[in-house]
C-alpha cells in the first residue's frame, strides 16, 4: 500500500476541516493550512464531497465543512475510497484480489503480507477523523 498525494491532501484537508466543525471554511484557507496548491484543492475537495465527506456552500461566505463528525470518518475508510485497497500485494487483497501463480508452491512471503494487510487495515479502521485531532491514536498490541 502506497498514500499517494491525492490521499494525503485529502487527509489533510479533511484535518483543517475537521479542527474547525462545524463552520465553513474557505478553500483558500484550506490551500493555506495544508500547503496544497488551490487547483489542485478544488479537484481534491470534489473528490471528497463525491465521496460523501464534506459538503460545500458556494457564495462570498461560503466554503466546505464535513457532513458528518469527525468521531464518524474512519480512516481506513477515506484511504480505500481514494486509494483502494490495503493489501500491499494482491494476492492477500480481500477487496482486489489477483492470483499468483506461486500460490500453487506455498509461498512463504503470502502469510507476511498478509501479516502486514491486517495490521494496517486494523489501525486504520480503528482510527477516526477526531483521534488525528486530539493525538488520541490506538495503540497496537501483539
Amino acid at each position: 500500500m502506497k498514500i499517494s498525494s491525492k490521499g494525503e491532501y485529502a487527509l489533510r484537508a479533511l484535518i483543517v476541516l475537521g479542527a474547525q466543525y462545524p463552520n465553513l471554511v474557505q478553500t483558500k484557507e484550506i490551500a493555506r493550512e495544508t500547503l496544497v496548491p488551490s487547483n489542485y484543492l478544488e479537484q481534491i475537495l470534489l473528490l471528497l464531497k463525491n465521496l460523501g465527506y464534506v459538503k460545500s456552500k458556494r457564495g462570498a461566505s461560503g466554503g466546505y465543512t464535513l457532513k458528518r463528525e469527525p468521531s464518524q470518518i474512519c480512516i481506513g475508510e477515506v484511504v480505500r475510497d481514494i486509494e483502494g485497497p490495503l493489501a500491499p500485494m494482491s494476492c492477500v487483497s480481500v477487496t482486489a484480489y489477483e492470483y499468483c501463480p506461486l500460490e500453487d508452491k506455498a509461498c512463504l512471503l503470502q502469510p507476511l503480507w498478509r501479516l502486514v494487510r491486517d495490521v494496517v487495515a486494523n489501525l486504520l479502521d480503528h482510527t477516526s477523523l477526531e483521534n488525528l485531532l486530539t493525538g488520541n491514536l490506538p495503540t497496537h498490541s501483539k
